[in-house]
């Protein structure tokens, strides 16, 4: 442990001008804490809701530096999570995923044969870490809600208080509140649902409307605990010894917030108290992500920042902003999705690289909401509007671009308006998509190698992270990138050629783009790809042979993998058997076994499946 008093050194610099901050004098390093809140968007008063008042936030927000323009890497609870934790994007990790067989209940640590890939490299150390090396006491407190998504150190958090820290020591805590989670959190003058405004693309309607008022309920929680921790920290004398960072870790959970790239998903509240209210009334406008406030944070605490983080130090007085913010989603529970976005402060791309399925594909968790509910029966009884409707059509565009400041609701893309829009907005399309493809490469983004995949390689690796660091990486991605067009163009010549690449993600990506094929499938090729030495190419390319006529060999293949070692590999074989409809029911058996699987994701789809088919 490094003595406190160095850090000492760190406020008598600032004092002097010599580091790239200032604080207000500071006999000792300052405390800091993270407010993190779940599953709610900046529906608070400081940002203009007019439906309720948060009085304690509010205070916060005129006494420190208010981020206007706040964003998180991905809009799902684990995902974010790890981004959080270790000032990285969870693409560059390989923590995109929203929950796998790391989680207990789906494999246990000591019989895992792919807790390897769940690793960090030792030349990670994590936020918390890095502030115990340095002297603090670290909290993990609230619910002391965690969700990494890979294996978490031994002892990474001292306590879950930091009353039980030493004499004169500093502490770093995160604190974790249920926030938008708790909507039967029971409050004084409660939101009357009539008077909640509802976002255009959800329908005037009591159920929708009576969820939204009892998250914004769950706000007014949120700013009473806020004035609970002011007091504490005031009767312990403290608060201005003490640096609070507020934010959420997600939008709200709701049909287009948690878990997609819309603003309703990404867009959060972000505020920083600094120790004795230093820019006070701040408002920054500048695009900034959540794990900035890891550089911040150890800035503040005269911690040197590791070359690894990919957080800025936004408060830097030298900090240049960001031009465009980048998001990703990837898995979330049983749901295989990939999609990424761009965001400059007028323009929002975003990229679905698999169209051909729902944005509201099958999800026992959001399923089970009343709200979308409603909105699935009022959609079956075309009692939805179109851009109410959008979000349940089978399948969705390729890219998305919408104008924010005409547009904030993310309402028109302007890829298929008029033929004059698509015409005016072309280049602007071509420069983000080039942007966000550079993104990928530069933060070597490992969502492009599809999941089972990632999972061997991660194993024989001994962790995700490190998989693309060459520039011969850099061009393997655009190999990539290039097969994931071919298939979107249906260019049957570059998807044969691509299936006879030799990385297995390449052929995953061709197999799965000759399934969207209307016409022309190469059996005898994708028939060979049934013996691939990777579960995930064999079960793309049965998936793609099932897809276009009745193929017992290909189905025999889904369902051996249904049961694969690789229990990632068989949640993705259980959802091919889904997705090729009325011929799963030559499978029944298979389906029912799998109901018994321990991986809890491969369970919901075969319990899903066999409803469909037992009406």
């Amino acid at each position: 442990m490094k003595p406190i008093k160095c850090l000492a050194v760190v406020f008598i610099l600032s004092l002097t001008g010599l580091l790239p901050f200032h604080i207000v004098k500071a006999e000792e390093p300052p405390n800091v804490i993270w407010v993190v809140v779940e599953d709610a968007s900046p529906h608070i008063s400081c940002y203009g809701e007019t439906t309720i008042e948060t009085p304690a936030i509010d205070r916060l927000a005129q006494e420190g530096i208010k981020f206007t323009r706040a964003f998180v890497t991905c809009p799902v609870c684990s995902p974010s999570r790890s981004a959080m934790v270790s000032g990285m994007f969870q693409t560059t990790l390989g923590a995109h995923h929203h929950r796998s067989q790391r989680v207990s209940g789906k494999w246990s640590a000591k019989s895992n044969p792919y807790a390897a890939s769940y690793a960090l490299p030792e030349s990670i150390e994590l936020i918390p870490e890095l502030f115990r090396d340095a002297g603090y006491y670290v909290v993990n407190g609230g619910n002391a809600k965690t969700d990494y998504n890979f294996t978490q150190p031994d002892n990474l958090y001292d306590g879950k208080d930091w009353s039980g820290r030493g004499e004169g020591q500093p502490f770093f805590a995160i604190l974790n509140w249920r926030g938008g989670k708790y909507r039967q959190a029971k409050v004084d003058n409660p939101v009357d649902p009539a008077d909640v405004k509802l976002p255009p693309y959800y329908p005037d309607h009591p159920v929708i409307r009576e969820d939204w008022a009892k998250y914004l309920n769950s706000w007014l929680y949120v700013d009473s605990e806020m004035a609970e921790l002011r007091n504490r920290l005031e009767s312990e004398g403290i608060l201005d010894q003490t640096a609070i960072f507020f934010w959420t870790d997600h939008g709200i959970s709701h049909a287009r917030g948690k878990q997609f790239l819309y603003d309703e998903g990404i867009h959060v509240p972000l505020i920083a108290r600094l120790p004795h209210a230093q820019r006070a009334g701040e408002v920054r406008e500048d695009l900034v992500l959540h794990i900035d406030v890891v550089a911040a944070s150890l800035r503040l605490a005269g911690i040197e920042i590791p070359d690894y983080v990919q957080g800025q130090p936004i408060l830097d007085e030298d900090y240049r902003p960001r031009r465009r913010i980048f998001s990703a989603r990837d898995r979330c529970d049983e749901t295989v999705d990939m999609i990424r976005c761009v965001r400059t402060p007028k323009f929002k791309f975003i990229r679905n690289f698999l169209p051909q399925l729902s944005h509201m594909q099958p999800n026992r968790y959001k399923d089970g909401k009343e709200i979308v509910q409603t909105m699935r029966e009022l959609y079956e009884k075309g009692e939805l509007n179109e851009l109410q409707s959008r979000i349940f059509q089978p399948t969705r565009e390729v890219e998305e671009l919408y104008d924010l400041e005409a547009d904030p609701f993310e309402t028109h893309n302007l890829l298929v308006g008029t033929a004059d829009e698509q015409r005016a907005y072309r280049d602007t399309a071509n420069v983000l998509r080039l942007a966000l493809y550079q993104w990928m490469i530069d933060s070597a983004d490992l969502g492009v190698f599809p999941e089972p995949i990632l999972e061997e390689l991660g194993k024989q690796a001994g962790s995700k992270y490190g998989l693309l660091e060459s520039r011969r990486d850099s061009r393997l991605i655009w190999r990539i990138l290039e097969t994931i067009e071919a298939g979107e163009r249906e260019d049957r010549g570059a998807l044969v050629i691509a299936l006879k690449d030799d990385h297995p993600a390449v052929r995953w990506w061709a197999a799965t783009g000759i399934g969207t094929l209307k016409d022309g499938l190469p059996q005898e090729e994708l028939t060979t790809l049934l013996n691939d030495e990777f579960a995930g190419v064999r079960i793309a390319a049965a998936q793609s042979l099932c897809s276009h006529g009745p193929s017992p060999k290909a189905l025999k293949v889904l369902e051996k993998e249904v049961f694969s070692d690789n229990r990632v590999a068989g949640m993705f074989a259980i959802r091919g058997l889904e997705l090729i409809g009325e011929q799963s029911q030559h499978a029944l058996p298979t389906i029912e076994k799998a109901k018994t699987i321990p991986y809890d994701f491969t369970r919901r789809i075969a319990d899903r499946l066999s409803r469909w088919l037992h009406p």
